[in-house]
């Protein structure tokens, strides 16, 4: 597994998580690989919150004060993994079978960080669809998506063509 990857992984996991909590956490690949067993919604509610506000204020541009709280809440234990059975390890931030909120703020808190920062060169975004605050990683070549799905894109085109034939 490239770096890329699992950066890019942990990321669309972080957006899954706080886009729907529920499906998300319900038997996730992630924690299935990382022997983590999932945490429960109550359980999960503060890590998310904070995690909400990292994707937001790194979309916005503005200092990512959320992400340096998930740092200091959970210092990531770095070390070299090759649980996938690639040829060459790959970076981990968190132990498997780790705590399941502790796994997710130290795994999450770190890749977000790297994200930060420019590094590896990641996307992030919220959707460009009326009432919608969903997040989403654009990784396409030209870095131009706007939305969240194309369910929202659909439905934002669809709103556009009737504005537009109204009589």
């Amino acid at each position: 597994m490239e770096y890329v990857d699992y950066l890019g992984n942990v990321t669309r996991f972080a957006v899954e998580l706080v886009n729907s909590p529920a499906s998300a956490s319900d038997g996730h690949q992630m924690f299935t690989e990382h022997e983590v067993t999932p945490p429960g919604p109550a359980e999960l509610a503060p890590l998310l919150k904070v995690i909400r506000a990292a994707l937001g204020q790194i979309v916005d541009g503005v200092p990512v004060d959320a992400v340096d709280t998930l740092l200091r809440r959970y210092p990531p234990r770095m070390h070299l993994s090759d649980h996938d059975g690639e040829d060459h390890p790959h970076i981990h931030f968190a132990r498997n079978g780790e705590e399941p909120v502790r796994w997710i703020g130290q795994t999450v808190g770190a890749a977000l960080a790297h994200v930060a920062t420019g590094d590896p060169g990641l996307t992030l975004g919220r959707c460009a669809a009326d009432g919608c605050e969903d997040f989403f990683v654009d990784q396409s070549k030209n870095r131009t998506r706007r939305f969240c799905s194309n369910t929202c894109a659909s439905r934002t085109t669809v709103a556009a063509y009737r504005a537009r034939n109204r009589v």
